[in-house]
């Protein structure tokens, strides 16, 4: 990207309304300095390029007294709320065991769990031979003291049960550092190695581990490594590094455990390598090779592959395969067969069947199939709306099948499923401290959109508390990026919200799987707008069929979705009294053009890469919320970024922010919360997170009128 500074100009100060009240903090307003941002299909001027700063470790002073001084903004803004918000993080921790648990699981000898400790914010993992006690392998709030921010990114055991490794973030910005603990002693090795995706891969004799490095540059990518336990790692062997910036690289173990497997995957393309974790220096081999327009997903089981692939299938087909035959698809034999009505999202191998995650109707589901092939069994839900997915299956000699169950008002249930009879056992129920479910209840809805299909949607309330009578305040969430479902889920502070009158809403825009791949397919690239118009279309339908008040609908998204939010915002504000974007990627065109922006290269063929493609360039441009901003009422809303965030910069928003500021032309209160000691995901602790969620649910009730 080519871009000239021309111009510096400072504009006046503006002042903006204290939700609902008449005295007024003043809100800072960013410098102009304009930018010619130019690429081969057109220039635009950008006033506020100069809050970009990429330093990976700090900003300029200009840059952060900027954001203090919209932080501050935003902690006047919501000062009068304190009240509010601290009455419900209370309320959302209540509703939390403090002495949680996650129900055992055996993994080759082991029972391995997590636990939390009243007070803990992280987690400990947890293993026994039996159903004792146990032994604490990695206890995360030791290793999280003196850090702002502390994620643990992967856990993992070497083959031996003598050893465990983990990677840890403490950043925000997914850079890890590989660390390794011996077990029978409780020791840490001299090992450890910084700059580091999450995942890890022990070799079979412990002596080994597979690793990614970080790229310095786009973050979300890098080589893939060899470490030898005991050697400097700067002499760590490079084992695969991908040539082509526009795929990821990911690694895990084969099902058998025999096999590292290095995978390599854009959104229309992969391939497959694998490496045997018995001769860890071996040079990885080609399993699947990559073929445009096919995705291959392969994992192997005492000496079968499971084949997963859109090879002649739009919504993927699982195949079955020998070493031999792997190569050659011609000589794929069929399990379950491709179906226009359900697509098949993932598959886990287990010695008695196949357990494959489907989606059907906008509901994900398991079902049971035998490695002979057939219909199999369908695991029996009773909701209109909801959400069964595969859990962690670590040793496929179990005779269950581990699946999570739950919805908008069900919460989650972890359920172990007999493979030969089919009966469930549920092993646990998350704890949900003082909520009675049968006070709530959940419902599937179909909206018209306006191009003739049918948009799912998933709404809950609380029975006592709202009436289908159009005067009740709802909450919207959507996302509608990558081929992701929004899953009918529970949503524990959403009970707050719930108990004080409102509807929650999750409306499955086109740009998700909800409905399979044409779903997905038809709210990417030159269809994106439909992802726009569709959300819309609920909105309306909503309103017209009473459901919701046409005067108390507000919408929430975050990432991918907080870019459909400012979408709508400049397409159809005046439907919203109020709209929360997190973290939102809002300068959609500015960022394509940038292959040095972690993500950019790797999503040209989700956006479009407006770099060759002047279509690309075009459309893109007739939605980025950055760019269609315009001078006319907006509604009030909520902004938030991570100052770390290595997948949509903090810079997106915060130039969004100022333009927003400086052109809407009504006193809606604009506010802008930033984490300085975050990145993508906010906070991570258990409670500590809550006070974001808390402030958030604060902004939605002020504005519907709801102050209890």
């Amino acid at each position: 990207m080519n871009c000239v500074r021309i111009a510096s100009v400072v504009i006046g100060i503006a002042i903006f309304g204290l939700l609902g009240c008449e005295h007024r903090p003043q809100a800072p307003i960013a410098l102009e300095r304009v930018t010619v941002v130019e690429s081969p299909h057109g220039k635009r001027s950008d006033e506020y390029y100069w809050l970009r700063d990429d330093h990976p470790e700090r900003k300029s002073d200009e840059v952060m007294g900027y954001l203090r001084a919209e932080q501050a903004h935003t902690e006047a803004m919501f000062a009068r709320l304190a009240p509010l918000q601290d009455r419900l993080a209370g309320e959302f921790r209540a509703r939390i065991a403090e002495d949680d648990t996650t129900p055992r699981q055996f993994d080759h000898g082991w029972w391995t769990w997590t636990a939390f400790s009243p007070g803990d914010e992280q987690q400990r993992w947890m293993r026994s031979r039996d159903d004792g006690a146990g032994q604490v392998m990695l206890d995360g709030n030791e290793l999280a003291k003196g850090h702002a921010y502390f994620r643990v990114g992967d856990v993992e055991v070497s083959h031996d049960g003598s050893l465990v490794a983990w990677t840890e973030d403490t950043v925000g910005r997914r850079g890890h550092e590989l660390r390794m603990r011996d077990l029978s002693t409780g020791k840490d090795l001299a090992d450890r190695i910084p700059g580091t995706l999450e995942s890890v891969v022990w070799a079979a004799d412990g002596k080994s581990i597979f690793y990614m490095r970080q790229d310095p540059v786009l973050l979300q990518s890098g080589p893939v490594c060899r470490h030898v336990l005991g050697t400097d790692p700067s002499s760590d062997s490079i084992v695969y590094k991908e040539a082509d910036e526009t795929l990821f690289t990911s690694i895990d173990a084969s099902r058998c455990r025999t096999l590292l497997r290095i995978q390599m995957e854009g959104y229309d393309t992969n391939e497959l390598r694998t490496v045997p974790l018995a001769s860890p220096a071996d040079a990885p081999s080609v399993a699947l090779p990559r073929t445009a327009g096919v995705r291959h997903y392969a994992d192997r089981l005492n000496g079968t592959w499971l084949i997963r692939t859109n090879l002649n299938a739009r919504n993927f087909r699982i195949a079955l395969a020998s070493d031999a035959e792997l190569a050659e698809p011609a000589r794929w034999r069929e399990l379950v067969p491709h179906r226009a009505d359900a697509a098949i999202d993932d598959a886990s191998l287990l010695e008695q069947g196949v357990a494959v995650a489907e989606r059907v109707d906008a509901n994900a589901r398991v079902r049971i199939v035998p490695w002979s092939g057939g219909e199999g069994r369908l695991i029996a839900t009773d909701e209109a709306a909801c959400t069964m997915t595969l859990g962690d299956n670590p040793d496929p000699a179990n005779r269950w099948v581990r699946v999570e169950y739950g919805s908008m008002i069900t919460p989650q249930r972890t359920i172990d499923v007999d493979l030969a009879t089919g009966a469930q056992q549920v092993r646990k129920e998350r704890t949900v401290r003082g909520y009675d479910r049968s006070r709530y209840a959940s419902a599937r809805l179909w909206a018209p959109s306006r191009d003739g299909k049918r948009i799912p949607i998933s709404i809950a309330w609380r029975s006592d508390a709202w009436a289908h009578d159009g005067a009740h305040p709802a909450l919207l969430e959507a996302y509608g990026a990558y081929g992701y479902a929004s899953d009918a889920r529970f949503d524990l502070p959403g009970v707050s919200l719930m108990d004080r009158g409102f509807a929650l809403v999750t409306v499955h825009v086109r740009g998700g799987s909800d409905l399979g791949q044409d779903w997905y397919e038809d709210g990417r690239l030159l269809r994106k707008r439909n992802t726009f118009n569709d959300f819309i279309d609920a909105t309306d339908w909503l309103v017209r069929e009473r459901w919701v008040d046409a005067k108390r609908v507000f919408a929430s998204g975050g990432s991918a979705g907080g870019l459909l939010m400012g979408a709508v915002a400049n397409m159809a504000g005046d439907r919203y009294r109020g709209i929360i974007l997190g973290v939102p990627f809002v300068d959609a065109l500015t960022t394509m053009l940038d292959p040095s922006i972690p993500l950019t290269t790797n999503e040209w063929s989700q956006w479009g890469n407006p770099i060759e493609s002047r279509e690309a360039y075009e459309y893109i441009l007739s939605y980025s919320p950055y760019d269609n901003i315009a001078a006319k009422p907006y509604p009030a809303m909520l902004v938030t970024t991570g100052l770390w965030d290595s997948q949509v910069g903090y810079f997106e928003p915060a130039k969004f922010v100022a333009r927003l500021r400086r052109l809407k032309t009504n006193q809606e209160p604009l506010i802008f919360d930033i984490e300085m000691a975050a990145g993508h995901g906010g906070r991570t602790g258990r409670f500590d997170r809550l006070g974001r969620v808390a402030r958030e649910q604060a902004f939605v009730l002020d504005l519907a009128g709801v102050n209890k």
